[in-house]
Formats: structure tokens, C-alpha cells, sequence
């Protein structure tokens, strides 16, 4: 897997544990304080989510990812 490639499965496997935690975190919590920082954790990794499934599509649209990588 191309290096740039490999850096976007990265992110999309921290955004994965990014929402558990918030998920568990959230479970948890024993104040408001806390529901915060998680829903602020939860929403930033939505939005890193989107973000890397788009590029990842992109680098499958230019062919710099190979299509069993892809699926």
C-alpha cells in the first residue's frame, strides 16, 4: 500500500477508536463537563471520518489506490 494510502487507513482506524471512546466515555461520565469533551470528541472524528472517506475516494478515482485496497 502506497504510503499515502496507509496514512488515510490510519486515520479512518483512530477515527473508529476516536468514537468508541467517545461512546464509552459518554456511557460513563459522571457530569456534564465530560459530556462535553465527549461530544466534542464524537463530532471531531465525524468530521475526520468524512474528511478521509472522501480523500480515500479521491486516490481511488486517480487509480493511486489498487481496487482490492478500495473495497
Amino acid at each position: 500500500m502506497k504510503p499515502c494510502n496507509l496514512h488515510i487507513e490510519k486515520t479512518l482506524k483512530l477515527v473508529k477508536e476516536m468514537i468508541c471512546l467517545a461512546d464509552q466515555g459518554d456511557t460513563d461520565r459522571e457530569d456534564n463537563g465530560c459530556g462535553i469533551l465527549y461530544g466534542v470528541l464524537r463530532d471531531s472524528a465525524y468530521k475526520l471520518k468524512k474528511l478521509a472517506e472522501e480523500e480515500k475516494q479521491n486516490h481511488i478515482k486517480k487509480g493511486w489506490w489498487p481496487k482490492s485496497e478500495g473495497e
